[in-house]
C-alpha cells in the first residue's frame, strides 16, 4: 500500500512518523507477520537486537524475528524523537517485549529515513532495561 509521506517539519511531526513506523512495526510483531515487520526496515538496515553480533537487511530482520517465541508482543512509548536532517529522523522509545515467559524491557533507538514514498528504519538497536 502506498502512503503519501509528509515530511517531518516540526519535532510534533518527527514524533508522529516514528510512532506511526512503530506501530506498524509492533502489528506486525503481534501478528507474527514477518514480511510486514521486515518490510519496515530498509533493505541495507542495520539491526542490533539481543544477537552478540549486529545484523544488516530485512532477511537478518526477518530470521531474528522468526525465531522468537509465538505470541510475542511489544508496547511501546516514544520518549525522545527529532529530526536529524531532511528524510531522516530519530527516535528513542521505551519497548516492552511481553513473552510467554516473562517480559523484557529495553530502550530502543532507531533512525528512520524516508525511501520513495514511505518512511522505513535504517538503524535499529535495542539496550535491556535491568
Amino acid at each position: 500500500m502506498t502512503r503519501p509521506v509528509a515530511r517531518p517539519a516540526t519535532e510534533a511531526d518527527a514524533a508522529a512518523t516514528i510512532s506511526a513506523l512503530l506501530d506498524r512495526w509492533a502489528d506486525g510483531i503481534r501478528r507474527r507477520d514477518l514480511d510486514q515487520i521486515a518490510g519496515q526496515f530498509t533493505e541495507d538496515a542495520l539491526f542490533q537486537g539481543f544477537d552478540p553480533e549486529p545484523a544488516f537487511g530485512r532477511a537478518a530482520v526477518t530470521a531474528y524475528y522468526g525465531k522468537q517465541p509465538p505470541g510475542l508482543t511489544a508496547d511501546h512509548t516514544l520518549l525522545h524523537s527529532r529530526t536529524l536532517a531532511p528524510g531522516a529522523v530519530l527516535g528513542y522509545a521505551a519497548v516492552t517485549f511481553h513473552r510467554p515467559d516473562a517480559p523484557v524491557q529495553v530502550h530502543l533507538t532507531v533512525v528512520a529515513v524516508e525511501v520513495g514514498d514511505q518512511w522505513l528504519i535504517n538503524h535499529y538497536h535495542v539496550s535491556r532495561v535491568q
